[in-house]
């Protein structure tokens, strides 16, 4: 009876350990968006606000210093979009239900600017938990790659789970991100991040698919 206490009150303290870590890194992430918003984004719209006061300036004044900063005005208006999108799309992957889950790793390679292999062979249907799950890994896997190294990841559906193995090139150090680890357990599912003999980081991991 005493040894079946203990081990549900360390089951018990093992959860709260696991909710809280959930808890700072989702506050950490919010923290991240802030920063990225005011010292990207923000900064772009007030450098944007300060070209079309410039040009309205100098439009009567000057046509072809006006016709100059419009045209750099549009580069800095698409960079703007541009970035914008990407953090949106980190917030929450728009592209999931789209085209599924394929053309959303896909799409965060091309984004990151990685040369990327991807290979899914996994039905429309997976749940959206499970599919932005796995693409939160394959985010860190490209994050951790330096460079223009090279990644590649595949993922294969079982009768009841989905199955992902990534790998890496010239990944810089650093252990397995603890939100990352809680949001797959969380789900019911395990993975593993490890360092390559070489350089590099493998992730492979398992989700179930709750069907």
């Amino acid at each position: 009876m005493q040894a079946g206490w203990a081990e549900d009150s360390r089951e018990d303290e093992r959860l709260r350990a696991s909710l809280r870590r959930l808890v700072l890194s989702t506050d950490a992430d919010r923290r991240t968006i802030e920063r990225d918003l005011h010292d990207g984004v923000q900064q772009h719209l007030v450098a944007l606000a300060i070209q079309v006061q410039l040009a309205a300036q100098a439009a009567d004044s000057d046509p072809a210093t006006a016709r100059a900063l419009l045209e750099e005005l549009a580069r800095d208006v698409q960079h703007a979009v541009d970035e914008a999108a990407l953090l949106a799309q980190r917030i929450y992957p728009a592209t999931l239900g789209a085209g599924g889950l394929a053309v959303l790793l896909r799409s965060a390679a091309s984004n990151a600017g990685r040369d990327a292999s991807v290979d899914v062979a996994a039905g429309s249907d997976v749940p959206a938990e499970v599919a932005v799950t796995v693409y939160l890994c394959w985010l860190d896997a490209l994050g951790r790659a330096g460079g223009e190294r090279r990644a590649t990841i595949k993922v294969r559906e079982s009768e009841d789970a989905l199955d992902f193995e990534v790998l890496a090139d010239g990944a810089h150090s650093g252990g397995s991100p603890g939100w990352l680890q809680d949001r797959v357990e969380a789900l019911g599912g395990w993975v593993a991040i490890t360092r390559r003999t070489g350089g590099g980081v493998s992730v492979s991991g398992s989700l179930p698919l709750g069907r």
